[in-house]
């Protein structure tokens, strides 16, 4: 009986039972013939494993993780790669760790967005009333804290501490004023973004309302008709020889006066109480997010503005003072602006209509030229208010009835922008290059920060309106020629003028010294200099002890001369209104030009306009 098995070295294993009786020498005989049979044979890895042991062949090929096995070329190479990636990591760290660092900051902003921050804090050096503590000028302080409380006043007018001085006297004329604060909202409206970018949106929009608080005392605001406004406060005609102490004859810190200031009311004052509307109506959009005072604005706009249209009448024809020092030539402009304005503070359709209306734009000089013609100031707004509704026509298309005139302020307001190009003669300019838009009288600066801020803003709107420029008879400009015209004009108030001078006090290294004005001119050093006694302050040839950082002065004469003396206002002397122009010029050209204008905010209180259907045609007759 055989039996057989399986050879575990790879061979069948024969068990012979009739072997049991063989001898030990047999057996072992036998033995040795398998082992040499199997042995002749090649042995695969499991047997080597079991003949050689487990430890030996592992070592040389294998590495046991515990969870898994792998080989040792791939794990010496794994540990080898985490190592120098390690060292790699630490070498980078201890490189940036002891190599100097050089930080990527944001480029310094621009010579525009410097003098901007200047030019607003000439409203804090202007501030009347009690003064908030945050005001920033150090020799300023309180001031006519009386001013509308005697028993001459109205009954309506409960007070008038508060607004701004004009220039470099004390006097608050309103006039001016209103315009000023007009063209500050007008700039925050268009520009809000790149005035928070500036870091200055906060500090604009409080000095509006400083102007805004104090307009609203000037008539019974709460009434919804008033029979007299506040029209100045404060005197300074000195033509008769007089010597009663006033804002003019004296030279007084306004900290120090000590005079009576009359206040100076009218009752047919359609100019005045226009532009006060337009300033308080521009405002409730800047502040529509507040809808209280919004609201309180609006309805004393619509009061003024009503005022306005009840009792026609120029402030000026009225008053001496005003036509000596803020003449105003006439109130349709003011109509037409103030209409402008009224309707995009109301959505108030009725108020388009008026200042739609063609008598009303031919009376304020829409269809006729003249030397004047396109010059944007406190005394005439046509030229703004026809960009302002120009907006209109190219962003709302509101088409009939009203886009025969739209159009027509469309097309004068490209003829104006024509007149300011220097291939045209409209306007003289200097040999340094200021256009001449007063026609060399004095005091430019005022009229070409007007008309910088023009043009960059219509440059604005074509943008926005992927239109890439404008016709001038048969030659196309694109919108960047008007920019550079706002660019050249601003660059010489800066300094890139024949003088090499600032007219922006405090910007650059050159700028003028001695202006005029009262505040800025003597020291305060706890001395009360009374009306008189600060007469030698204003005579001295010494630099001011004050600097009234960002007034722009009145400017160069024709020939690109400039007199740096204190007693000559024609050039030295700072206002409210000129100021206003030149921050809206600056914003305008600030920043990045990537940052367009707000093309909405103006419209937030007008409905959804849906175009009339125009009549027919007449029938046709033979």
């Amino acid at each position: 009986m055989s039996m057989y098995g399986r050879d575990p070295w790879g061979g069948p294993l024969e068990i012979n039972a009739a072997t049991d009786s063989a001898t030990d020498d047999d057996r072992s005989r036998n033995l040795q013939e398998v082992d040499r049979a199997a042995l002749s044979r090649p042995l695969d890895e499991t047997q080597q494993s079991w003949l050689l042991g487990p430890s030996e062949q592992k070592k040389k090929k294998y590495v046991d993780l515990g969870c898994i096995i792998v080989s040792r070329k791939i794990f010496v190479w794994t540990i080898g790669t985490v190592l120098f990636a390690a060292f790699v990591a630490a070498f980078v760290v201890l490189i940036v760790k002891t190599v100097p660092r050089h930080h990527h900051k944001n480029p310094p902003p621009d010579n525009y967005t410097l003098a901007l921050h200047k030019a607003l804090m000439f409203f804090n050096a202007q501030r009347s009333g009690k003064l908030p503590k945050h005001n920033n000028v150090s020799w300023r302080g309180n001031s006519c804290m009386q001013d509308g409380k005697s028993s001459d006043v109205s009954s309506a007018i409960k007070d008038l501490v508060g607004g701004f001085y004009d220039a470099g006297d004390a006097i608050k004329f309103n006039f001016p004023q209103s315009f000023a604060m007009t063209m500050l909202s007008w700039s925050v409206i268009e520009y809000s973004a790149k005035y928070e970018a500036a870091g200055e949106l906060e500090h604009v929009k409080e000095l509006i309302k400083w102007g805004s608080d104090y307009f609203l005392k000037t008539f019974n605001s709460t009434a919804d008709a008033i029979s007299t406004l506040a029209a100045q406060v404060g005197t300074g005609d000195t033509s008769d020889g007089s010597t009663t102490p006033n804002d003019h004859y004296c030279w007084m810190r306004p900290e120090d006066i000590d005079y009576d200031r009359p206040v100076t009311e009218c009752h047919s004052c359609s100019d005045l109480a226009a532009e006060m509307a337009a300033a308080l109506a521009s405002a409730s959009i800047v502040f529509k997010d507040n809808k209280a005072y919004s609201k309180k604005l609006v309805h004393g706009a619509t009061t003024l503005f009503k005022f306005s249209r009840d009792q026609r009448g120029r402030y000026s024809a009225g008053s001496s003072e005003a036509s000596i020092f803020y003449n105003s030539t006439s109130y349709w402009d003011e109509f037409v602006w103030g209409g402008a304005w009224m309707y995009y503070a109301t959505g108030n359709s009725s108020y388009l209509k008026l200042a739609t209306t063609p008598g009303i734009a031919k009376h304020a000089g829409a269809f006729w030229g003249g030397s004047d013609y396109g010059v944007f100031s406190w005394d005439n707004k046509l030229a703004g208010a026809q960009v302002l509704l120009s907006r209109l026509r190219l962003f709302l298309s509101p088409g009939y009835p009203y886009e025969e005139i739209l159009r027509t302020f469309h097309n004068q307001t490209s003829i104006v922008m024509c007149s300011y190009l220097p291939v045209f003669t409209s306007f003289n300019r200097t040999k340094g290059g200021l256009i001449q838009l007063n026609h060399g009288r004095p005091q430019p600066l005022q009229y070409v920060v007007n008309a910088a801020f023009l043009a960059t803003l219509y440059s604005d709107y074509l943008d926005a309106a992927d239109t890439p420029g404008w016709y001038c008879g048969p030659n196309f400009f694109s919108t960047d020629v008007l920019r550079n015209f706002a660019k050249t004009q601003i660059n010489y108030i800066l300094g890139n003028n024949p003088r090499k001078m600032s007219y922006v006090v405090g910007f650059g290294d050159k700028y003028p010294k001695h202006v005029h004005h009262r505040g800025a001119s003597i020291p305060k050093n706890k001395v009360k200099y009374n009306c008189k006694g600060g007469w030698k302050w204003r005579d001295s040839s010494k630099p001011n002890p004050n600097t009234i950082v960002g007034a722009m002065v009145a400017g160069p004469d024709k020939h690109d001369g400039f007199h740096d003396v204190r007693s000559n206002y024609n050039y030295a002397e700072p206002t409210l209104a000129g100021n206003a122009g030149l921050v809206a010029s600056l914003v305008a050209l600030s920043g990045d030009k990537g940052m367009k204008i707000d093309k909405n905010t103006i419209f937030s209180a007008v409905p959804p306009m849906f175009p009339t259907t125009p009549p027919p045609p007449a029938p046709w007759k033979p």
